[in-house]
């Protein structure tokens, strides 16, 4: 095992280890994104292909992986720039671009598995996950719900999100609330979750949801692992089934 990957001895084969260097991850969104790359680049996965056309801002800086000098510049050109200060040996492509209905084949083509991190600002998201069905691609979600991580793991061959919902439309909040239903009818509420949506859409202004940098460091370790497992064969739990970590809910 190399060096730089010694302290994964034990917890990651030396087979396993070469095996994730080669697999190709297609990170669409550096938002908590950025988070996720960091994370998986760290563990081993030296092949990620970032895709996101925005630009960083200062409302960015609570929780994603940029710093002040990254601001007005191509999200997905600083997190290249931060991931080869990390490993300048990785294979790291950016597109400084928005995924649309007329690109989204050819960016997806060729990835092992997809981070669908993009903002539900339209279909895209959805029709994504469509995309990466048909070319046998499984998709990891990640969700900042401030206090707690949350990710699926879609299949191609299992249920999809949009058998969910096919309205892009508020689809975080609509997604947080099957987690509470769900929680609900396992006679284990979340309140706090309850209570954070509640505040939320009573908000009086449309706002983007309220997320802490907590979340995303609990998401990407979520995704990492998920990684992991997806790229070495081991069983992971699929959409509807769903990973939520928070020490709110173990506390006592």
């Amino acid at each position: 095992m190399e060096e730089r990957y010694s302290r994964n001895r034990i917890y990651v084969l030396p087979e396993e280890q070469q095996l994730i260097k080669h697999f190709r991850i297609l990170l669409g969104g550096a938002g908590i994104g950025s988070i996720i790359a960091e994370c998986a680049l760290r563990f081993g996965f030296e092949n990620i292909t970032i895709v996101d056309g925005d630009l960083v801002e200062e409302s960015n800086l609570n929780r994603q992986n940029y710093r002040m000098q990254d601001i007005g510049h191509s999200k997905s050109e600083a997190l290249k720039k931060h991931l080869l200060s990390i490993n300048l040996n990785a294979n790291i492509s950016s597109i400084n671009k928005y995924i649309d209905t007329d690109n989204v084949e050819n960016i997806i083509k060729g990835h092992n598995v997809a981070i669908n991190a993009l903002d539900f600002k339209s279909e895209i998201p959805l029709v994504f996950d469509k995309w990466c069905q048909k070319y046998n691609i499984s998709v990891i979600h990640p969700f900042n719900i401030g206090w707690g991580g949350l990710a699926f793991v879609v299949e191609p061959t299992g249920q999809q999100l949009i058998d969910f919902s096919d309205n892009w439309q508020n689809f975080e909040v609509q997604i947080i609330e099957q987690i509470i239903n769900d929680s609900r009818s396992r006679a284990k509420p979340k309140i706090w979750i309850e209570n954070i949506i509640s505040q939320y859409l009573k908000e009086k202004r449309v706002l983007p949801p309220p997320q802490l940098s907590i979340a995303s460091w609990i998401t990407a370790g979520l995704c990492t692992n998920l990684l992991f497992c997806i790229a070495t064969g081991q069983k992971v739990k699929y959409y509807p089934k769903f990973y939520l970590s928070s020490i709110i809910d173990d506390r006592n």
